[in-house]
């Protein structure tokens, strides 16, 4: 084998890799067990008095994802740079993948949406909602939507939780 054919066949195997990662949430193997695919890293901006952030930081953990966080006292810069509508904003913004997740997004649906891949920018939480992961107070739950958000502001339901 030649060196240019090793260099192309080492740069295919990379991006093959990439892209499975990427794309796959499970694989089956030819025996027929399902294997968990590795989730992306998540890096979350957060606020260093926010405690709340940090019960949503442990549940992310807990359900597979490796989490970078970065203290920011004003996550301004973040949020807009990352094209989160001020109508969609919450407490931390996460940024996994090709994806943002503002505030208080359960767990499934960012593996849902790392899955599919749809046309969007992020989803999001608005607000502090009590009983979403991170926010929970007890048995108190207040139904909620993560609503995705695409370029130019369009939102719309992704959940109803």
């Amino acid at each position: 084998m030649q060196r240019r054919d090793f260099l192309g066949s080492v740069a295919l195997a990379s991006v093959g890799a990439t892209l499975f990662s990427r794309t796959a949430s499970a694989t089956t193997t030819a025996a027929g067990s399902t294997q968990a695919a590795v989730l992306p890293t998540m890096t979350v901006y957060r606020s260093p008095t926010c405690d709340c952030c940090k019960e949503w930081i442990k549940y992310m953990q807990k359900s597979g994802f490796t989490v970078k966080t970065i203290e920011i006292a004003d996550l301004r810069l973040i949020k807009s740079g990352s094209g989160v509508p001020a109508a969609m904003e919450s407490c931390h913004t996460a940024l996994v993948g090709a994806y943002v997740v503002e505030g208080h997004v359960p767990a499934d649906l960012v593996k849902k949406m790392l899955n599919e891949q749809p046309a969007i920018i992020g989803l999001s939480v608005p607000g502090m909602v009590v009983g979403s992961p991170g926010m929970e107070q007890g048995s108190a739950k207040q139904p909620y939507n993560v609503m995705a958000f695409a370029k130019g502001g369009k939102t719309s339901v992704y959940a109803k939780r």
